[in-house]
């Protein structure tokens, strides 16, 4: 495994971090794709093993179930605390049952979502008390809150890495203009800025190349995006959809239908035959072009075997006349993902 610098700071991590949505429970609403708490702690290992060292997570995650196996996985393994990079996010609501309610901050749910200052005070306690240990190194806000004042947001996040439980945060996807205000707001009163930017990004969805990816190199916010392999559109051939061989995900997920409704999908045929050119496997080749442009990427990786073959993204290369191949069929899209 490689190490990078994070954005301008001084923290490393792994150019390929291991996404943590699919531990928790397969109960939980939605995503009978995620694996349970004996699955994860083997393959938490296994990322470990491998120098995965960057473990993405969120709050919401199995309602919370998936902090849970990262803290229990720290401690049956006996994974020293600084040897990893834990990121959480915050913003949607943590359930007591197994459902997954549309995230509306009223009824039942007032106050239990959001990015407010008493939100956010709680939501990080709660991450903390999940993951058993005292500091988040990167806590990131899942999705903006656009009914919380701006400065109410960068301030409260300014106050829990002051207080020391959070070493450092993020932000997800949102317009560029929206998170260029918060890092204005937030340099302007000497608060705590953004390192990191997790934007939705992949062969499949290339809008945030228009600003949001020059804007955070300009400025040296590090870019880690989600779903790079496009919720697995881009890791199999599209004969496989007629073929019945299809992810339990992708076959549940209602999201990846609307989100890639308008993507031209002869790009996933020239993923399919530059992999086959180079003998490797259709993820590698998605996972390996993300890597090229400069961002590492979050994957969800199932299994041991797509474990170790992740950090072989790293040694592959793509010539001018590849990466044009690739790309040379992207059309502009409808924006998604915000």
């Amino acid at each position: 495994m490689e190490y990078v610098r994070l954005g301008n700071t001084g923290l490393k991590i792994s150019k390929v971090i291991l996404g943590c949505m699919s531990f928790g429970s397969s109960s939980w609403q939605g995503s009978p794709w995620v694996l349970d708490e004996e699955d994860g702690l083997k393959l938490l290992k296994a990322a470990y093993d491998n120098g995965i060292n960057t473990w993405d997570t969120a709050d919401t995650y199995s309602n919370g179930e998936s902090e849970v196996i990262i803290g229990k996985a720290l401690k049956k393994f006996n994974i020293p605390r600084q040897k990893v990079v834990i990121l959480s996010k915050i913003f949607n609501p943590v359930m007591d049952d197994g459902t997954r309610p549309a995230s509306i901050n009223d009824g039942p749910l007032v106050n239990q979502m959001g990015l407010s200052r008493k939100h956010v005070f709680h939501a990080v306690d709660k991450c903390l008390e999940r993951l058993g240990t005292d500091y988040i190194d990167v806590l990131q806000i899942h999705r903006l809150d656009r009914e919380t004042p701006p400065e109410e947001i960068m301030r409260a996040l300014h106050d829990v890495v002051q207080s020391g439980k959070v070493r450092y945060i993020g932000a997800s996807s949102m317009y560029t203009w929206e998170f260029a205000r918060l890092q204005y707001i937030a340099r302007s009163h000497g608060w705590t800025e953004f390192i990191s930017m997790q934007p939705f990004y992949n062969l499949l969805y290339r809008e945030e190349e228009r600003e949001m990816l020059p804007f955070c190199k300009a400025s040296g916010v590090g870019v880690i995006p989600w779903s790079p392999i496009a919720r697995g559109l881009l890791a199999k051939p599209l004969s496989s959809k007629d073929s019945g061989n299809q992810s339990v995900r992708s076959q549940s997920d209602k999201k990846t239908d609307i989100w890639f409704a308008d993507a031209n999908l002869e790009i996933v045929n020239r993923v399919e035959k530059v992999a086959a050119d180079k003998g490797v496997s259709m993820a590698l080749v998605s996972t390996a072009w993300v890597l090229q442009k400069g961002c590492y990427p979050i994957l969800g990786l199932n299994s041991e075997k797509r474990i170790k073959e992740s950090v072989e993204a790293l040694n592959i290369k793509f010539t001018p006349e590849e990466l044009e191949y690739l790309e040379s069929e992207y059309r502009p899209r409808n924006i998604q993902g915000m």
